[in-house]
């Protein structure tokens, strides 16, 4: 795989908007025509050049490019977006919308990311060493898609309205997260492996939560029905198993409501 390095010498006085960082756009150009790509700074529009060196060669296919950042991007947004295929690693923290609206490749980042982390996500991977703030893997604001496939993977905890809206996928947080998951979801996979506040799974119509710690308040709206085990990520337990949320109206399949599921790890 071919690899097109991006080494930050320059910090935005704003925040710059890298939108064009991607395999599907590096694909084919050579460094100095990345370069001269648009960005934005504010309302100021800048080229790629005048905050990345550019150095290295790009593949045939978006399959073939790899894209390294070299450095610090904590005020750079939209890495990835939109993406199809290749792959990029961040050697450092991102900002905003890192992978948003992406269908397929791969994305790493070595250090924190800020808000809306695999936004209406349809496919690929991302992989966070650090924290996620909030709304990762969620709908744009005002519309009903969340996620849809793909696999996000945070190391470090979360913020608050994880998977909001949530269609199909999967995100894996190994800490904790704050409040409001899978809320409104009608599919995909939550899996927190440590403690959650609350407001898990409010108005929920389809999906699967697992929570591996505690969950300070559980809402009204999910009935335990049980106990079973499971073998999540890898590690196999029991759960206490809930179904909701059952304030909310839920499809038929053969005659039988279908409930979001709740599994809270036995103590």
């Amino acid at each position: 795989m071919a690899t097109i390095k991006l080494k930050p010498y320059k910090t935005p006085e704003l925040y710059l908007e890298g939108f064009n960082i991607s395999p599907d756009v590096f694909v084919g150009k050579s460094p100095s025509e990345i370069a001269s790509l648009e960005g934005r700074e504010g309302k100021t529009r800048i080229e790629l050049g005048d905050f990345f060196e550019v150095s290295g060669t790009t593949g045939a296919t978006a399959s073939d490019t790899n894209i390294l950042i070299d450095g610090d991007c904590s005020r750079v947004k939209y890495i990835g977006n939109k993406m199809t295929d290749g792959s990029i690693t961040v050697n450092g923290n991102a900002d905003m919308y890192v992978g948003g609206w992406m269908k397929g490749g791969s994305i790493h980042v070595k250090g924190d990311v800020d808000s809306f982390c695999g936004i209406a996500m349809e496919g690929g991977d991302i992989q966070i060493d650090g924290n996620a703030q909030n709304y990762v893997g969620c709908a744009y604001r005002g519309d009903w898609r969340g996620m849809r496939g793909g696999t996000i993977h945070i190391n470090g905890n979360a913020g608050n309205d994880i998977g909001t809206f949530m269609l199909g996928g999967t995100i894996i947080i190994e800490k904790n997260a704050f409040i409001h998951v899978s809320t409104h979801a009608e599919g995909g996979t939550v899996i927190i492996k440590g403690d959650v506040q609350g407001r898990v799974g409010g108005q929920m119509v389809k999906g699967d939560i697992y929570v591996f710690g505690n969950i300070q308040y559980m809402l009204p709206g999910f009935k335990e029905i049980g106990m079973i085990e499971h073998e999540i990520v890898g590690e196999k337990a029991m759960f206490k198993h809930f179904i909701g949320d059952l304030g909310e109206r839920h499809p038929k399949s053969k005659g039988k409501e279908i409930f979001g599921n709740l599994y809270l790890r036995a103590s």
